[in-house]
């Protein structure tokens, strides 16, 4: 039996704080509740009228006591790499996609693809199961698994049609996000890639916040080359200081564009204030490389394929595997242990 999309609301709290165990409430937590481990819980004028307004008003407040839950199902992940950008439209899901499909080449290592885009989830379609669902056991929720080493969890995979929205605020939201790190049985990973939306708000925070005690090995940043995209993602790099996320480094993505026929490369999208390579090495992140634009990534997407198994040896599928090498570097990995005979 499927999971369905009625998730427990969530919120985000002081982590510095003592746990509390989480308040009994007589009736559900509403669509609009903050979360009754907020600080503002029962004093937030959305809190008016709820029958819980005064347990949570008088509640402990705290860290959310499944904290601890989620640093032990994760205990077995040893590399967890979220994939961010201030903007939307960068090939970020592309790239999170390519970046899973890459450490999966590996046949020793064994990868998951987390895909918290509540709202516009893309990953099961570029991966070629979107029409997949979950199964549930006394375990938990198992991934979805795309090869013998690469899983997928989406909130597609629970969607009664493809093409249903997900009309959510934000506790809902932070609360499938949570269910799944905490009730996802992800096993033993070398790598879980986390794909977020666009932007610095709700999801973000909760992957950081129920992350602090698992740990996160660092964050990658998306961009195009023109100054537009780049505005965004300072922003994005100014989130990961305030959060005390390392960044990992920084990805051109459409940087120029390749012709399948004569392999020329022009520029499309022009850097005109020097493209993420500057914005690098004026912030003083690595810069992981640049990754033209190609027809076929588009193509492969549809298709649910691996853009680097399919054309790995065309410059883009080079390109691809310099940024994975790349990565893998400020890991610590050995290049060879990351694409063996590349």
């Amino acid at each position: 039996m499927a999971p369905t999309l009625e998730a427990e609301a969530s919120t985000q709290v002081d982590l510095d704080a003592p746990l509390h165990a989480a308040p009994k409430l007589v009736a559900p937590e509403p669509e609009h509740c903050p979360g009754p481990e907020s600080k503002q819980a029962g004093l937030n004028p959305a809190c008016a009228g709820c029958p819980n307004q005064t347990i949570c008003a008088t509640a402990p407040k705290g860290p959310d006591p499944d904290i601890p839950l989620i640093t032990s199902r994760l205990s077995g992940v040893r590399h967890k790499i979220l994939v961010l950008s201030g903007k939307g439209g960068v090939g970020k899901s592309t790239f999170s996609s390519a970046l899973a499909w890459g450490f999966a080449s590996n046949p020793d290592h064994v990868v998951g693809l987390m895909d918290t885009d509540i709202c516009g989830p893309s990953i099961p379609k570029m991966m070629g199961v979107e029409d997949e669902t979950i199964h549930v056991s006394g375990e938990g929720w198992s991934p979805v698994w795309v090869a013998e080493n690469l899983g997928v969890m989406s909130v597609q995979f629970m969607l009664p049609n493809r093409d249903d929205a997900v009309i959510w605020r934000g506790p809902k939201k932070n609360g499938l996000i949570k269910k799944f790190l905490k009730d996802v049985e992800w096993g033993d990973l070398d790598f879980l890639v986390v794909d977020t939306p666009p932007g610095t708000s709700d999801e973000h925070l909760s992957v950081t916040s129920f992350l602090k005690e698992a740990g996160v090995s660092g964050a990658v940043l998306v961009s195009t080359p023109q100054e537009v995209s780049l505005l965004d993602v300072r922003k994005e790099l100014d989130f990961c200081r305030k959060a005390g996320l390392r960044v990992l480094g920084i990805v051109e993505n459409m940087s120029g564009f390749v012709c399948p026929n004569c392999k020329h490369q022009s520029q499309i999208f022009r850097a005109t204030t020097g493209g993420a390579r500057k914005l690098a090495k004026e912030e003083g992140i690595p810069f992981l490389g640049a990754v033209p634009l190609d027809p076929r990534i588009g193509k492969s997407c549809d298709y649910g394929e691996s853009f680097l198994e399919q054309f790995g040896d065309t410059p883009t599928g080079q390109a691809l595997m310099g940024v994975v090498q790349a990565v893998g570097r400020e890991l610590g990995l050995d290049v060879e242990e990351v694409l063996p005979g590349n």
